[in-house]
């Protein structure tokens, strides 16, 4: 498990917690400090629990509890580091986090359809790079199981979330003359290219492994004709739609970016909170879709049931949207959201093939970012073992055929 960083100490929290509480005097009585999450769970972050008993300086009699999560950045290698930079993720999340997620919040309040959709920053510290939150499963959120993944009750509750935030995103970018168009380094962008060790490098590992399968080779040799190809296609995949509705993309929805809430009696989910907006961008909404349903939805759910959930989406997004008055670009119809479902589709193949092996994968060997990231022997090796899933060579078996199908597997298709 990665260790809490060195600088989060007694007094830092204490600092923090004084700064969230005005209190210039509060005092830590105790502190627990504990990983959230173990290798292999999340590759964006360290996250570290914590368990404060404090007392504030007009109630010395009364001593308070308090359970907080901190994300702060990785500590790796320089090597890691270096691949990181330009993407800038942590300081786009706090700005985020202090600048945007705010602003959406005022907007449902606008037309009465406010519900919490992300959870609140307690303290953030740009020059550590760090948010600190109210540790969500004292309100009893939890993380859903990302090997067994999502039934179609959690996927409803997390489109609806993921619909007011888009179309709130939307009308604020109108409303305020593009301010959300400057977040332009999703996974795939203009900048870099380098998540390659990570998206190339799945992409060949899976390519290996359907090579040796007879019912699979041909597939492989597809995906080693498209590996040179493919930064670019992802590149154009990402790229925000013309005369289209864009938005704020969460970027990297998935089941470990979503905490939920279970009734305790009947034990289905009644709410969700979307967290994690490292990768969020300006683009097509669908690019969300495309990946929330190809890493953590249920088979044969993800097969079988993706038009009528798309459909789900698109009448909050077109509603939300209705009532705030947005008039930039044409709302579009259920067949025009259609069709940019297709045209972002490239992005379903690749949360398929490359994303989701990592994500449910439970071999922690070598589960680390440098791992995942880097294509020397290290990680080639742990890429290689992914594909030795069961659960992922069943449902590329699936799926292939169908991407195949589709064209997503040429190396010309962005022409």
């Amino acid at each position: 498990m990665a260790a809490a960083p060195e600088w989060l100490t007694h007094d830092y929290i204490e600092n923090a917690l004084r700064t969230h509480h005005k209190d210039a005097q509060l005092q830590i009585v105790q502190l627990d400090v504990n990983p959230a999450l173990g290798p292999g769970e999340n590759y964006g972050g360290v996250l570290t629990r914590a368990r404060v008993s404090f007392i504030l300086s007009q109630q010395p009699q009364e001593e308070r509890v308090q359970n907080l999560i901190i994300k702060t950045s990785i500590d790796d290698d320089e090597l890691t580091k270096e691949l990181m930079a330009p993407y800038d993720i942590f300081n786009r999340e706090i700005n985020i986090y202090e600048e945007v997620l705010p602003k959406l919040n005022e907007l449902l309040k606008e037309i009465d359809e406010f519900e919490p959709i992300f959870p609140t920053a307690v303290f953030v510290d740009r020059e550590r790079i760090a948010i600190i939150f109210e540790d969500l499963t004292v309100e009893n959120y939890v993380m859903a199981d990302r090997v067994k993944r999502l039934d179609q009750e959690h996927a409803h509750l997390i489109l609806r979330k993921l619909a007011k935030m888009h179309a709130t995103s939307a009308v604020l970018n109108e409303r305020t003359a593009g301010c959300l168009e400057k977040y332009d380094r999703g996974f795939f962008n203009r900048y870099t290219n380098a998540y390659s060790g990570y998206f190339v490098g799945g992409l060949l590992a899976a390519a290996r492994w359907m090579s040796q399968e007879p019912e699979c080779a041909h597939y492989g040799k597809k995906l080693f004709e498209l590996a040179p190809h493919y930064m670019d296609i992802g590149r154009e995949c990402f790229a925000p739609l013309r005369d289209s509705v864009n938005v704020l993309a969460h970027g990297d929805v998935w089941t470990n970016n979503v905490m939920v809430k279970y009734d305790a009696v009947t034990g289905r989910p009644v709410d969700v909170l979307l967290i994690d907006f490292q990768y969020s961008f300006w683009g097509s909404p669908t690019i969300d879709l495309h990946h929330f349903f190809n890493t953590s939805l249920l088979e044969p759910l993800r097969r079988q049931e993706q038009s009528a959930l798309f459909e789900f989406y698109h009448r909050i997004f077109r509603d939300i949207l209705s009532k705030l008055k947005y008039k930039q670009q044409p709302i579009p119809s259920l067949l025009q959201f259609q069709l940019q479902v297709e045209q972002k589709r490239f992005f379903a193949m690749h949360s398929a093939v490359v994303v989701q092996p990592v994500m449910i994968n439970e071999d922690s060997t070598d589960a680390c970012f440098n791992a995942l990231m880097n294509d020397d022997e290290r990680g080639t090796r742990f890429k290689n073992r992914l594909y030795n899933n069961p659960i992922v060579q069943q449902n590329l078996k699936a799926l292939m055929p169908i991407f195949d199908r589709k064209g997503l597997l040429e190396v010309n298709q962005c022409c």
